[in-house]
């Protein structure tokens, strides 16, 4: 179903086994099968002799079920607007984020990949024993994965860097305790305050900017239509009044045709003719089509319908265009090198904003035809479709590394024997994970769209476009000025942000939210500490 037409909810029924989506189910359980069995066997013949052995099988298992976790709960929440507002249905937004996360991960997600994320803690006493750091990375894996597992599982967006982080000091602190080679001066504790002050950052940001750009969009857009339609249904009301009937039926024509600002056809003056016992011939009718004209728009007056959709969407869309693609430039691409002067953005910025300008300006008037909800429906759900595809494709290429880099770092130092700062990303492991992150997404991701989509505030495609874009403005701003954020909590507060426009802002489902952003780092810690113990108890 295209963004044309508004889907109806996408509920999977209980009809025999596995549901009426059971084919689905099983394709992408057989996909995680194939890719588990391939990708442990692509694994066996990367790494040296006698590396091989069950400790890399259940790395693997981690690694997977961490991406698959990030798909459940991180792209859930990326695509819960879109979903929540009819844009896309749940497997239109499977195949996008199948297209966009892979693409992502795969063009724009690196070749190398740190091997402390963000280097939070300083393992240099550790790394002198690499089996040590091997037993962290994959703590972290575990811990992290377990809790997004479970907040997944109660509809709880949450932040898995902030999961991968917390697993991680966790499962450092149980280590240099227990090898008498480091303590708490391992954390960068610096970093740590930096994330608690994303957990009100983030959100206030999001909320702020959402907040204002959607106030813009209903003022001058939705209550401008609003206020049009109304309009012209008094001017239908008072043409009845004066019993002038047949010129009421007409209206609706001779709008359409007025603002499509097109010359009518033979065909439709012979239909606009008063009387349809009388045989006009075309230049009559066309006298007639513009003395009925006159006396509209002498009623109508200030009334044009559809001036709001050709004027400020595309400006709108213009806007989001750039703040996208800067999103991509900046952001998205960061990983492959590609850094452009000053110069070069600034040209292809403004080329971007005057083709989604022009693009959006052709596209508003060729639905001036359509109803004023009809196409104002139509617009905004094709800019949501877009900025969701963005999110994907920049979320595939920087919040993968959460699963990827932990078990970079494992095959990393099996096949070499020390811990490098950096560790390479073969291909099979960006496919293979991003294969588990969409099949995360099917599995277990509608608890937390459920919560995005609808839980926090009734979505639109207006007000989705206008959160998702909010959301994009933010994390490229805040990126270039160094500002710790968390897009996760960002979007948050964006949905939050359009829900007080509509003074619809479901609060009390935000409480539980804030609480699980706040327990992340200690939960995840002591999973990754406990998953430290047995894996050097059991290894």
């Amino acid at each position: 179903m295209s963004p044309t037409s508004a889907p109806a909810p996408d509920v999977t029924e209980n009809q025999g086994f596995l549901g009426a989506d059971r084919w689905w189910h099983l394709a992408f359980g057989s996909l995680m099968a194939v890719t588990l069995i391939v990708f442990t066997l692509w694994t066996r013949g990367h790494l040296p002799n006698g590396q091989f052995g069950i400790l890399i099988v259940v790395a693997i298992l981690l690694g997977l079920f961490m991406a698959f976790n990030i798909g459940g709960n991180d792209v859930a929440n990326s695509f819960g607007t879109s979903v929540g507002a009819g844009t896309l249905t749940m497997k239109q937004a499977l195949l996008i984020a199948a297209v966009f996360e892979v693409s992502g991960a795969l063009l724009a997600g690196g070749e190398v990949t740190d091997t402390v994320k963000s280097g939070i803690v300083d393992i240099g006493p550790i790394s002198a024993d690499p089996m040590q750091f091997v037993y962290i990375m994959m703590a972290a894996l575990f811990g992290a994965a377990v809790w997004l597992l479970v907040a997944t599982k109660f509809g709880l967006p949450v932040s898995t860097t902030h999961s991968i982080i917390g697993a991680i000091v966790g499962a450092s602190l149980v280590v240099g305790y227990s090898t008498h080679s480091g303590g708490l001066s391992m954390v960068q504790w610096d970093q740590i305050v930096q994330i608690v002050v994303s957990w009100v950052l983030s959100p206030v940001l999001g909320g702020i900017v959402a907040y204002a750009l959607f106030w813009f969009i209903r003022r001058y857009i939705l209550l401008y239509n609003r206020k049009a339609t109304r309009r012209l249904a008094a001017v239908k009301e008072q043409m009845l009044e004066s019993g002038d009937e047949e010129e009421v039926d007409r209206i609706t024509s001779l709008q359409a045709l007025a603002y499509s600002n097109r010359p009518m056809s033979a065909r439709e003056r012979a239909q606009l003719a008063i009387d349809e016992d009388v045989d006009l011939d075309a230049e009559e009718a066309e006298h007639q089509f513009y003395r009925t004209m006159r006396k509209l728009d002498r009623k109508v007056d200030d009334i044009r319908s559809h001036r709001a959709l050709t004027f400020w969407v595309p400006l709108l869309g213009a806007f989001g265009a750039v703040m996208i693609t800067a999103m991509l430039l900046f952001k998205g691409l960061k990983n492959t090198g590609f850094e452009p002067t000053t110069t070069q953005a600034v040209v292809g910025l403004a080329m971007v904003a005057v083709i989604a300008w022009m693009s959006l300006f052709m596209f508003a008037n060729s639905l001036q035809t359509r109803s004023l909800s009809r196409a104002t429906f139509i617009l905004f759900a094709w800019m949501q479709v877009f900025t969701a595809s963005a999110f994907a494709f920049s979320h595939g290429s920087n919040d993968i590394a959460n699963a990827i880099g932990p078990f970079a770092a494992v095959l990393d130092v099996l096949a070499t024997g020390e811990v490098g700062e950096e560790a390479l990303i073969p291909l099979p492991v960006l496919v293979a994970f991003g294969i588990a992150l969409v099949a995360g997404l099917w599995f277990i991701g509608r608890n937390v769209i459920q919560t995005v989509g609808s839980g926090l505030t009734k979505m639109h495609p207006s007000s989705g476009f206008a959160a998702e874009l909010a959301a994009a403005t933010v994390v490229m701003g805040a990126s270039q000025l160094g500002l710790p954020v968390s897009s996760t909590h960002i979007l948050i507060g964006a949905v939050l942000g359009v829900g007080m426009v509509n003074r619809a802002a479901n609060w009390r489902m935000m409480r539980p939210i804030a609480l699980a952003w706040i327990v992340t780092l200690p939960v995840a810690a002591v999973l990754g500490a406990i998953a430290v113990t047995a894996f050097r108890t059991v290894f």
